[in-house]
């Protein structure tokens, strides 16, 4: 089944009477920076990486032309998946840095590069938004007023007025749209989370997430200057961000009762170290630790306790489990977790825009997690 393509002529109309400080956005050329235990996991024992939600079943897709806007790190990776999957067809691309329009389009030799963000998004049916923070929510309410389905990359934002105000015009626009928390669809998630329901663990007893760094940013991550920055970047927006999504999507809703920041002496530079500790409002705890610094490997760790059985997901997908002994792994090996977890988010993104369940972040998860981000990096108690 083909989505239909809202004519862009209509869009262009719809936008500027609507949102037309996005119409304006839009045509001013912005975005001129690039800184951008098996038994309990039947996900795993099956080596697929997720159960689909209920409602949605397998066979024939629908085709969805995709634009993607921001094409650094992350908008080259979802491109790379997106061309595996056959209910995508990333059509148009747009990035304000040559270099990667470049990379992208060897990806892509058939995808067409659009000279502007607003041509990209135009003849899409989905928006998928790779770009820093700062510009992100303009091209969310110009890609809505549009008509298009959108999918954002995290976090939602950094100015939380700015924020809860582009989840409320996203909301009235009618649009479906949701944000990318790389685990929302993935097995470590959706098993952990029914182990947590059923009682297997026993009571839990909380969360900790441990996130530590040789560097920041990432050698990997340096195309993307940005994230050095304390203005959008850092650790605890890009990576503890995902955590705590995930911890409020086991444990409920969480509140920060207090965070200690650290920051180097240059004040445009972001946090180094961070302690926090958050909780349920029946008091169960998540305890935070995040340095960067020192010869070492990058850890990335979650355990879920409980009094029977905890799990720990290590690197965002690695799932092990301990009942008091050891952590054993019961995460296949000999697969790519990433792949199959890009590949669940990508399926239930096509259930979203079919108007099928789903178990993507929604935009109010991702506006409770950044108000979260903001608080401990501003420091509290």
């Amino acid at each position: 089944m083909a989505m239909r393509v809202v004519n862009p002529c209509a869009a262009k109309g719809v936008l500027m009477a609507l949102w037309p400080d996005a119409w304006r956005f839009l045509q001013s050329g912005a975005m001129s920076r690039n800184r951008h235990d098996a038994a309990a996991f039947p996900s795993c024992r099956a080596a697929l990486g997720s159960a689909e939600p209920e409602g949605q079943g397998r066979g024939t897709h629908m085709t969805i032309t995709t634009a993607i806007i921001g094409l650094g790190i992350m908008g080259r990776r979802m491109l790379e998946h997106m061309l595996l999957h056959p209910a995508y067809e990333p059509a148009y691309l747009w990035d304000p840095n040559p270099e990667n329009m470049a990379r992208a389009q060897a990806m892509a030799p058939g995808a067409v590069l659009a000279d502007s963000a607003a041509a990209a998004m135009a003849g899409a049916d989905l928006v998928y938004l790779a770009c820093p923070p700062e510009p992100r929510r303009d091209y969310a309410l110009a890609a809505a007023g549009m008509g298009k389905a959108l999918f954002l990359e995290k976090p939602l934002g950094v100015d939380l007025e700015a924020s809860a105000d582009l989840v409320a015009r996203i909301a009235a626009s009618g649009v479906p749209a949701a944000v990318n928390f790389t685990q929302a669809a993935g097995a470590a998630l959706t098993d952990v989370a029914a182990d947590a329901r059923s009682g297997r663990m026993g009571a839990l007893a909380g969360v900790d997430i441990v996130v530590t760094y040789a560097a920041w940013p990432r050698a990997w991550q340096k195309g993307a200057d940005w994230l050095r920055f304390r203005d959008e970047g850092g650790m605890t927006r890009e990576v503890i961000s995902h955590f705590l999504f995930f911890s409020e999507r086991v444990l409920g809703p969480l509140s920060l009762i207090w965070a200690r920041p650290s920051y180097p002496a240059d004040p445009a530079l972001c946090e180094t170290h961070l302690l926090a500790r958050l909780e349920t409002a029946e008091g169960l705890p998540v305890s935070v630790l995040a340095s960067v610094g020192g010869a070492q490997p990058d850890r990335q760790e979650v355990t879920v306790k409980g009094a029977l059985r905890s799990h720990r997901i290590a690197d965002f997908y690695a799932v092990s489990t301990s009942d008091g002994g050891g952590f054993a792994r019961v995460t296949p090996e000999g697969i790519d977790p990433r792949a199959t977890s890009l590949k669940a988010q990508l399926d239930d993104l096509e259930a979203m825009i079919a108007g099928r369940p789903h178990r993507l972040a929604t935009l109010e998860e991702a506006l409770r997690v950044q108000r979260l981000i903001e608080a401990m990096l501003a420091g509290r108690g």
